[in-house]
């Protein structure tokens, strides 16, 4: 089959526009708060034709397929305080769309992820209210971009809505805005379902492996070179609160390569899952800790997941000793998806490594050493060490923003998806239970305060 093939079109479905206002990927990902509306496209990254042909010429609509009868309005969910339930509210005018690049989707299927329920609880992430949440959804396009795009209308696509301040593309409605750059096509291999389980958790794994550690995906079923693409279109199109992290993060010479070893500690989170199958098509060692009453047995059974150093995470003390006896004090790259407390214990597994034995001189004490130290790196996704940045150790927090500000980026993302999905080089999540409409997701969210959902997605099917 061609990976022309694997891409299909729904047939035209009714269903007009409006303009909602303005939205924090997972907590796991605190972006900075200056949305932009200006989306540079230079041309460092292959242009739109270019991943087309790539991809196979997907079939254009007839002009006569191309128009899809809209509502006036939908229904969706509005959070009006917090500490408050989603209210389910109707006659809600579609969102509209600004620019020439955003198209427009009738979502069939929602996912829910753990910040749709911390935001409120806790009081974060939410710029506005009333407030519409939400960051990942499948479904039908049902008006395409204006500029050319790979997306047309009828595609089956993902939408990954990493903008939290732009409430016109969040998920938790029946029809959203996206950046066609934002839209990963659903290939045959997978169910639209399935496509609501993985958006968020991709690119968090994408851009913490690809940006925080330095990764080189090129090798990897024509995957970016993500630090390339960055410091490729300029400075001055990047926002300027990730600027440090994108250009001085890591240098590329000191990135993950193939035979290293990386930990990642929370492993049965999705982005974990997605973490471990990145990590592994570029040759990477994976070590993974687990609750392994809960988790240990489905994963190490499962030849997509299963790395190559499991950890118990139950003694956290024996945990660190696995990891460093194991790694030989080698370990340079570690990933945290639960919090402070665990990002401090995975700092203590990691041990700098040095480009060469030191050379031992008759020198006071202060003398630096003849050869430099190759700096560990640790990444959280939910929060670093409280503590100070150690010597020899360097701590990141993912741009997830580069996501939707530089299309450079999004698009590259975007069109790696499909070509891993497609090939099955890359397995969704596995669906733990799903909830019928709109008016069950708060339903769903307390099942998540409750701890009920556990290493896979629940997701809402919303009957499109």
């Amino acid at each position: 089959m061609s990976l022309n093939e694997s891409f299909v079109a729904l047939t035209a479905e009714p269903t007009n526009d409006v303009q909602l206002p303005d939205a924090d990927p997972l907590r796991e990902f605190q972006p900075a708060a200056t949305p932009s509306d200006a989306v540079p496209r230079s041309a460092e990254v292959p242009s739109i034709e270019t991943l087309q042909a790539s991809l196979g010429a997907i079939p254009q609509p007839t002009q006569s397929s191309s128009v899809v009868q809209l509502p006036d309005t939908q229904t969706v969910l509005l959070l009006h305080g917090i500490r408050q339930q989603y209210e389910l509210t109707h006659g809600y005018a579609l969102p509209a769309t600004r620019h020439s690049h955003e198209l427009l989707v009738r979502s069939s299927t929602i996912g829910l992820n753990p910040i749709d329920w911390k935001s409120p609880d806790y009081g974060f992430g939410i710029p506005e209210l009333p407030y519409i949440s939400g960051r990942e959804a499948a479904g039908t396009v049902v008006r395409a971009a204006e500029g050319p795009s790979r997306i047309k209308v009828n595609d089956k696509v993902i939408v990954i809505s990493t903008d939290y301040r732009d409430l016109r593309k969040a998920t938790y409605q029946q029809y959203v805005v996206a950046s066609d750059f934002n839209v990963v096509r659903i290939p045959k291999e997978i169910t639209v379902s399935e496509g609501a389980t993985l958006g968020v958790a991709f690119v968090a794994a994408s851009l913490a492996l690809g940006i925080c550690l330095g990764v080189d995906f090129t090798q990897a079923h024509n995957g970016p070179n993500i630090l390339d693409i960055v410091r490729n279109v300029g400075e001055e199109s990047l926002p300027q609160d990730i600027r440090g992290e994108c250009l001085q993060g890591i240098l590329p010479s000191e990135g993950a390569k193939a035979g290293d070893w990386i930990a990642i500690w929370g492993g049965s989170s999705t982005s974990a899952s997605i973490a471990v199958q990145l990590a592994r098509l570029v040759g990477l060692k994976v070590a993974l800790v687990v609750d392994n009453a809960k988790h240990g047995l489905r994963i190490s059974e499962n030849p997509v997941l299963r790395p190559d150093l499991l950890v118990d995470s139950h003694d956290a003390e024996r945990a660190v000793a696995i990891l460093r006896a194991n790694t030989k004090g080698k370990l340079r790259f570690g990933i945290d998806t639960r919090g402070h407390d665990t990002a401090e214990l995975l700092l203590r597994a990691l041990g700098p490594e040095e480009a060469s034995k030191r050379v031992q001189v008759n020198s006071p004490p202060s003398t630096p050493p003849t050869e430099p130290t190759i700096p560990a790196h640790l990444v959280g996704l939910s929060g670093l060490p409280k503590q100070d940045q150690p010597a020899g150790v360097i701590f990141h927090t993912i741009p997830v923003k580069l996501y939707h500000e530089v299309a450079e980026v999004g698009e590259a993302l975007s069109s790696w998806l499909e070509r891993l999905l497609a090939t099955r080089a890359l397995v969704p999540p596995r669906i733990i239970d799903v909830e019928d409409g709109l008016h069950n997701v708060n339903k769903g969210l307390d099942r998540m305060r409750k701890g009920e959902i556990s290493g896979g997605k629940l997701l809402v099917d919303l009957g499109e």
